[in-house]
Formats: structure tokens, sequence, C-alpha cells
């Protein structure tokens, strides 16, 4: 099943967003609606909040009095972590629950409106952020939650800035106009991303990607959208390496100011190969199945002609990435690393290396045809780079 996260500030239209994607065939998990079960009356999730906190925060009826609760805890930093620790994990493992009782082929879209400030990003394998500018979100919260416009300011003040969720989205849904704009935008995301991803998620494929050649302007979001992936890698692969997955951004788009295929290459360096094929089915499960066939690198002079590897691509339609899995140490690896810290620290190489791409890309429409023409460059480059090592002291660092 494909799990997405879904978040938006306060007055932006996330639960808007959220019915429509219930209306398309989406199974809908309220983080808000859970946190209020697991204290409901009668739940040992409610008998801690009055152990805590005492009789004083229940209602007559023997519920919570939430504004009393509230009142509690607010302004007092040791009494909020108390409650959180109270209800934090009883909606981690009612989510579990419900997630695991959906279809194998379900899309489960989580409404969690702390999302980011939980840092729960990495745990999804998509995260959709609604977004509305603030006057708007000031305008309706006055208009549909009776606030006050400096009531509704605070509220949105109290939750992570906008540039911080942003930050964390794989998609972001712009929701500043009616809600006909915000359909249209839910059907195209569900249409052309989240229905394909599912698919290819569950049929352990990449996403298939066609062969004609597209060299694009740099972008100063691949980093970003680069470390994304590798969070996701890194939480993924944390039961069995414990959060240590030794995961790198490579390639084109690791270089500022280089253009490149707007595909991400990222490696993850292994001990041994057979380390790399135990960790392929976790990898497949977070959105990156292995690609079929035998893969080499090309050892650029080092001993042994070729160095096998493991390669992985994205099931995600949105987001094309190849993960290369290597074993540290070997030529692969090395120059994969040598490469980018190379190209990042002399401009006139990273220079060159653009206009050699201006050149085969007039000379080649295709990708296999620009891939053998960039052959004797990377000949070139190991040499150039290897020289650089050796004056700069460069040593392959760690992610």
């Amino acid at each position: 099943m494909l799990k997405v996260g879904l978040t938006g500030g306060i007055g932006a239209g996330k639960s808007a967003a959220a019915q429509r994607l219930v209306a398309r065939g989406a199974v809908l998990i309220d983080a808000d609606r859970l946190a209020r079960e697991v204290v409901a009356a009668g739940t040992d999730g409610h008998a801690a909040v009055v152990e805590a906190f005492g009789p004083a925060v229940l209602g007559p009826d023997g519920e919570l009095d939430r504004p009393a609760l509230g009142a509690r805890v607010f302004g007092d930093e040791a009494a909020r972590r108390r409650l959180e620790s109270i209800i934090h994990p009883r909606v981690r493992a009612r989510t579990a629950e419900l997630t695991a009782a959906a279809a194998p082929d379900a899309i489960v879209v989580n409404d969690v409106p702390l999302l980011v400030e939980t840092g729960l990003a990495a745990s999804y394998h998509l995260v959709v952020v609604v977004d509305a500018d603030r006057a708007t979100r000031v305008r309706r919260l006055v208009e549909t939650r009776g606030m006050s416009a400096e009531q509704a300011e605070a509220r949105i003040a109290a939750q992570a800035e906008d540039a911080v969720r942003r930050d964390a989205a794989d998609v972001v849904l712009s929701n500043d106009g009616g809600l006909d704009e915000l359909d249209t935008r839910v059907e195209r995301l569900w249409q052309d991303r989240l229905r394909p991803y599912e698919k290819n998620l569950r049929l352990g494929r990449h996403a298939p990607a066609d062969d004609v050649l597209r060299v694009v302007p740099p972008d100063p979001t691949w980093p970003r959208q680069a470390q994304r992936v590798i969070d996701r890698i890194r939480h993924a692969l944390a039961p069995q390496l414990g959060g240590d997955a030794d995961v790198a951004h490579i390639g084109s788009t690791a270089v500022p100011g280089l253009p490149a295929k707007d595909l991400l290459d990222l490696m993850l360096a292994v001990p041994t190969l057979a380390e790399a094929d135990r960790l392929a089915g976790a990898l497949e499960a977070a959105g990156l199945p292995r690609r079929a066939g035998d893969w080499y690198d090309n050892a650029r002079g080092r001993p042994g002609r070729t160095w096998p590897k493991r390669l992985h691509g994205s099931a995600d339609p949105g987001r094309p990435v190849n993960l290369h899995v290597r074993v540290t140490g070997s030529p692969g690896w090395r120059f994969a690393l040598l490469m980018r810290d190379h190209l990042r620290a002399v401009p006139e190489a990273r220079d060159a290396y653009a206009e050699a791409k201006r050149q085969w890309m007039a000379q080649h429409r295709d990708v296999e045809g620009y891939a053998e023409a960039k052959e004797p460059w990377f000949d070139a480059e190991a040499a150039a780079a290897d020289a650089w090592a050796q004056a700069s002291g460069w040593q392959p660092p760690r992610s």
C-alpha cells in the first residue's frame, strides 16, 4: 500500500483536501480524531491523563475537559511533554493498526496536523502539504471558526513556519483559490502520481522512464529533494542498520550550478553485496525496488576492469531516482564521491563538464547515445580528480 502524509497549517484547507482524496478512494486516518479517541472515557489513555493531571481536567460527563486540560499545559513545557508522552504513542499504535487493516492496494492518507513538527515525514512514501497565503488563512479562520484576527494570527504563529512545512513537502497543493481549483489539483495528484505510485509499489517495479534526453538547468532544490529520499531510506533501513545507513547524494544533481537530467543519483554504501541483497526488500517497501539485471561500475584504471553493484529505481513517477548500492571502498564508490567533490571544489572543471553536456545534447537526442558519448570524458575526469585528490589531501567522506 501507499502511505501518504498529509499536513498543512491551520486554515490552509487540509481537511478539504482530505475529503477530496477520500472521495476518490483513499483510506483516511485522522490523527486529530485518534488523539481524541485514545483518551476517551474508559480508555487507559484517559486514566493516564487523569493520573498525570488530576481530576480537575475532567468534565461533568467524565470525559476530559479539553479547555481545562489545554489551560493546564499551556506555557508549561514539561506538562505539555507529559501529555504528549501519553497521547502520541497511543496514536501511533492505533495508526499502525488501521494501516495494517487497509487493503494491500490501498492509498492510505494520514492527516497529521503536526507531521513536520513531530518529525514524521520520513515514515511516509510521500508528503503532501496543503498551502495558502497567510492573509487567506486568517480570513478563513475568522469566517469559519469565529476567531478574531488576532486569535487567528496567534494560532498560525504557534505552528511550524510555512517555509519549514514546504521544505518537507514532496507535493505542495496550493489552496489560495476556491474549492473547485483545489479539487482539480487533487484530481491531478490522484491520477498522475498517487495511483501509479501505488501500483508500481504493489508490483515491485520502478516507474517507467522514456528514452528522450532532457537535460535541464540546475535546480537549487535538488539537494533538498535528495535529502528527503535519503531520510526515507535511513528510516526504512533503521530496523536492520539502526539508523546508521551510509547514503550520499551523488551525480550531477549534487553539484550546484551544473545542468543535469532531472534524476537524483543516490548511493548506499554496504560492506558486501550480500548485505545489499539482504536490504533489498526494505528498500522496495520504501518505494525503491531493485532494477533487474546485472550492473557494473567501470573501474576507471583501478584494479579490476569492472565492479558489480546493485541498482534500485523509484516507484514514484513524480521523482525519478537511481539508488546505486556499492561496496564501501570499491572503485565505483570512490569515484562517485571523488567526482562529486572535485566538481564542487573546482568551478573550471564543473563548467567544462557543463559545456561538454551541451555538445553531447546537440549530437544525441537519446539517453543511451548521450551516456556512451560521456565515457571518454569520465576517463579524463577520473585522472583529473585523482590529481586533485592527491594535491588537496581529499579522502572519501562518510555521510
